[in-house]
Parts: structure tokens; C-alpha cells; sequence
């Protein structure tokens, strides 16, 4: 199938399809017309591609675990490499997470002050400019 219909079959605009082949992700073939041919199978492949980068995983890690993925969802069979692979990527969320969780603590701390005093010692303040 070319590129649109793989597009419309999953929802996946042609453009992040190129990409996923960029990857590696995804494989297709050329025809004489130097246009890109995807096996059937591709919809399944880009079925689980999303729900993988839905998972937060990159596709570098994608790309290592596709081959093991069975079915829809995917599935993923429990082998150690898998298995370290996916602890690694969890590890890192967590670390992100609890930055997020320092910088928003921060954030309110620094808002408790403001409104604690009231904001009368402050100039006034131009959100547009701070944003532009």
C-alpha cells in the first residue's frame, strides 16, 4: 500500500510515517516510480509504534523493542534486555518527574511570598513583555 493509505488506514499523517522509516521503525519498499510500497503488516508496525511512543519510550528505544512486540497494544515478551531497557526509560521519568515536583514547589513557594506581601513593594507586571 502507499504512503496515504497506510495514513488513512492508522491515523498517522504521512510525514511522521517517513519519519518512523527514518527511524528505522519502519520498512518499505520502492516501486519503479520511486514510490514507497508498505507491506500489510505496516498497520499493525505503526499501531504499536504510537502505543509505544504513548509510553513515553523514544524511538531509539522503539527501535529496540519493536522486534519483540506481538500484537496491538504490544505485548512484550519479559526478557532481561527488554526488561532493563524498559527499567531505564521508567528510572528516567521518575527522575523527571520528581524535577518537575522540585520546580513546581519552588514556583509555589515563590508565589506564597508574593502574595504574602501583598505585591505592593512591586512594579506593576507586563505579562506580555515577559512572554514575548
Amino acid at each position: 500500500m502507499r504512503i496515504g493509505e497506510l495514513s488513512h488506514r492508522t491515523g498517522v499523517n504521512a510525514h511522521q510515517l517517513r519519519y518512523y522509516e527514518a527511524q528505522g521503525l519502519l520498512e518499505a519498499d520502492r516501486s519503479a516510480n520511486g514510490y514507497r510500497d508498505y507491506p500489510e503488516h505496516s498497520v499493525l508496525r505503526v499501531t504499536q509504534i504510537r502505543h509505544l511512543l504513548g509510553a513515553g519510550l523514544s524511538s531509539e528505544d522503539i527501535a529496540y523493542l519493536l522486534p519483540c512486540a506481538e500484537g496491538e497494544v504490544p505485548e512484550l515478551p519479559g526478557c532481561p534486555e527488554l526488561l532493563a531497557a524498559m527499567q531505564s526509560r521508567m528510572q528516567r521519568l521518575t527522575d523527571q518527574i520528581e524535577r518537575l515536583a522540585r520546580s513546581r514547589d519552588a514556583l509555589a513557594a515563590y508565589i506564597a511570598a508574593a502574595e504574602q506581601t501583598g505585591g505592593d513593594s512591586y512594579p506593576p507586571f507586563d505579562r506580555a513583555a515577559v512572554l514575548a
